[in-house]
């Protein structure tokens, strides 16, 4: 397997293991889709990290791959491309991403569609499609410029570039910079502390973030407002409120 899902805690892990850079190959984008979907719909799995090896998270396509297709070819493979990102985008669960080492192109736009990215020290991202005369295909130009901002995006994706850890962080790519030998434990911690918050309020939540975002924000607050409603028809805030006024904020379980 190219990519395989691991669950503890409440936490499922989509590991990539294609070695010795992680290239997304078509096996590899439909892998990653399957897992999404499959962390999407299972009850044990109350939040998700996405990791790489330690020499790449991935770095990007497979350019041998792609560069046998013609035209035809990847107008019929570009919308499964996209998909298979979107899946790790629409997972209704807090995502965070492990980034270690190299994360370019693919892999870049594979981080972005997490809700947290966590670095390595040594990480390197980018998008650097134009220097093979082409843009980024998995969500690259709409994820990253709603990120960092149309200014920053258009800086990385025209020139191509790589950015350390550090830059990333302070451009808003990345959320935390830490050691590389801890990102992964660090990720897993920040997934496993939201696993154990009310799972549908945590759902409300990322959907009306993501929709508002894409939305004016009338229809964003509505979204809000049918979301916030709703909640109140849910267990969790039975327990959540009840827990409030009987011991003090933040004590309740969701468990």
């Amino acid at each position: 397997m190219t990519a395989y899902l691991e669950v503890a805690e409440g936490v499922g892990t989509i590991r990539l293991d294609r070695p010795p850079m992680n290239a997304l190959d078509i096996a590899t984008q439909d892998r990653i889709k399957e897992l999404a979907e499959e962390a999407s719909r299972r009850d044990d799995v109350r939040a998700v990290v996405v990791r790489g090896g330690d020499k790449a998270f991935a770095a990007g396509a497979d350019i041998k791959e792609m560069q046998v297709m013609d035209h035809a070819a990847m107008i019929v493979r570009s919308r499964a491309l996209q998909d298979s990102f979107t899946a790790v985008a629409r997972i209704p669960k807090p995502v965070v991403a492990a980034v270690t080492g190299y994360a370019l192109g693919g892999g870049c736009e594979l981080a972005l569609c997490a809700d947290f990215r966590i670095a390595a020290d040594n990480a390197k991202l980018g998008q650097p499609e134009i220097l093979l005369g082409l843009i980024p295909g998995a969500g690259g130009t709409q994820r990253l410029a709603r990120l960092v901002g149309p200014s920053k995006a258009k800086d990385l994706i025209f020139t191509g570039r790589q950015v350390k850890a550090e830059e990333a962080l302070a451009i808003g790519l990345v959320d935390r910079v830490v050691p590389a030998a801890e990102v992964y434990e660090q990720a897993h911690a920040w997934a496993a502390k939201l696993a154990q918050g009310p799972a549908l309020a945590l759902r409300a939540a990322k959907e009306s973030i993501d929709v508002g975002l894409e939305t004016d924000i009338d229809t964003g607050l509505a979204v809000e407002r049918n979301w916030f409603a709703g909640l109140f028809a849910t267990e969790d805030r039975e327990r959540g409120m009840r827990s409030f006024v009987e011991e003090g904020p933040g004590k309740a379980k969701f468990l």
